[in-house]
């Protein structure tokens, strides 16, 4: 009987299972149902690209590739527009450049952000004096206006993919950089970075090794934040017109249209897709951030 009653707390132990890890990620995506929306939106976005690359010709995404002003059918499910663009060949294309823009202006964003970020915050000094400055001269600047500026004063035919994400990342670094360097200046102050300095730690190793890990939220959510912020940036400077024209990204598609008079033609499904499209681009990175910022910020956090 004593026996029994020993062992009964380890078996009982024993038998209690503890979780995996998909069933831990479906529990949080439960509670973080924002997250999860914004990624099931983007992955079938994702899906949508990549499917469609194999089932389309690219060439149909360019002027004179097919019939002009078909509205949708079997043939052309989303139509075609007055210069004669597969609209679904030219989405396809079109979200790919997209996510081009958005991914390596956001990308480059935050790269210079964490690099300024740390560098400012754990060296201080004269170093973070001087970017604490710029960052306070150029915040109070329309980012729109300077990038309206400098994308009109470029001539059309030089305006490419890669120079719209340049013109994009101009002023984005500001934000991941001022983000960066607060959670720098308090993380340098805890117990565990003073241990690591008496413990003979370099700079690098305590930056690389103990601060960076625990910063890597932060830096994901202002990645989405960045990448979000570039693809309205391309978005409302493509609809300007100050984008690559022949290129189909959403926003020139959008402003053939409108320059064409789409609505008042009876071509309403020119401008119908890629509005939807870019709304659904939007506001999953947009779910996907505030799913981000509650997982890096504990006191938005929610409990099981």
């Amino acid at each position: 009987m004593t026996t029994l009653t020993a062992t009964s707390p380890a078996i009982a132990q024993a038998s209690i299972e503890q979780p995996t890890g998909l069933v831990l990620l479906l529990r949080y995506f439960r509670r973080n149902k924002g997250l999860a929306v914004g990624l099931l939106i983007l992955l079938g976005l994702i899906l949508f690209t990549v499917i469609g690359f194999m089932v389309i010709n690219p060439k149909h995404a360019y002027p004179l590739s097919v019939a002009t002003r078909k509205p949708p059918s079997l043939q052309y499910p989303f139509g075609t527009d007055f210069f004669g663009r597969n609209l679904v060949a030219a989405m396809v294309v079109g979200m790919w450049q997209t996510a081009i823009i958005g991914v390596l202006a956001g990308g480059l964003g935050t790269m210079i952000g964490v690099v300024l970020g740390f560098t400012s915050a754990y060296f201080g000094g004269w170093i973070d004096a001087t970017v604490r400055t710029i960052c306070q001269i150029l915040t109070p600047i329309p980012v729109l206006l300077i990038q309206v500026v400098v994308a009109g004063s470029l001539d059309k035919r030089d305006v490419t993919i890669i120079t719209m994400a340049l013109i994009v990342v101009m002023l984005a670094w500001m934000g991941p950089t001022l983000v960066i360097r607060a959670q720098v200046l308090t993380m340098k102050e805890r117990q565990f970075v003073s241990v690591a300095k008496l413990s003979g730690v370099s700079d690098v190793g305590i930056i690389f090794k103990e601060i960076l890990p625990n910063l890597l939220p932060f830096i994901a959510a202002a990645f989405v934040g960045q990448v979000f912020a570039a693809v309205f940036a391309s978005f409302y400077l493509a609809v300007l017109g100050l984008g690559p024209l022949r290129e189909p990204l959403l926003g020139n598609i959008i402003w053939a249209a409108q320059l064409q008079g789409a609505f008042f033609n009876g071509w309403w499904w020119w401008p119908i897709a890629p509005s939807i499209a870019m709304i659904l681009i939007l506001g999953s990175l947009a779910l996907i951030n505030m799913g981000l910022d509650e997982l890096a910020n504990p006191r938005v956090r929610k409990t099981e």
